[in-house]
């Protein structure tokens, strides 16, 4: 996977975006940043568990992804109508095949 990054500036907010493979992908936890600098991965994981942004990813991944797992989709669709309901973009990615989001751990990694 190449990477390149470079920053743009939003609402005052440096954002990186990083090249990877041929798409410019954007920097959630940078976004997220600009919120709460001190809870970006509860602020990420709250996000990601949200219905509404769960089904918006289902249906880009079905889209744009003829690997996409739409069983596993389903399952997280239907639970994240409950308040117990957790996800993580490392999860959604292994569990869907989903290639919408990227997960790199370590310094300057996180989810784009």
């Amino acid at each position: 996977m190449s990477r390149k990054s470079r920053e743009i500036e939003v609402l005052d907010t440096a954002v990186k975006v990083a090249r990877i493979e041929e798409d410019d992908s954007i920097s959630l936890t940078d976004i997220a940043r600009h919120r709460d600098a001190e809870r970006t991965d509860d602020l990420i994981r709250n996000w990601i568990r949200n219905r509404n942004t769960v089904e918006f990813l289902g249906i880009w991944e079905q889209i744009h992804n003829p690997g996409f797992n739409p069983v596993e989709f389903d399952g997280f669709r239907r639970q994240a109508r409950l308040n117990s309901f957790t996800l993580t973009p490392k999860q959604w990615i292994e569990c869907t095949g989903a290639v919408g989001i990227v997960s790199k751990a370590g310094r300057y990694g996180g989810p784009f």
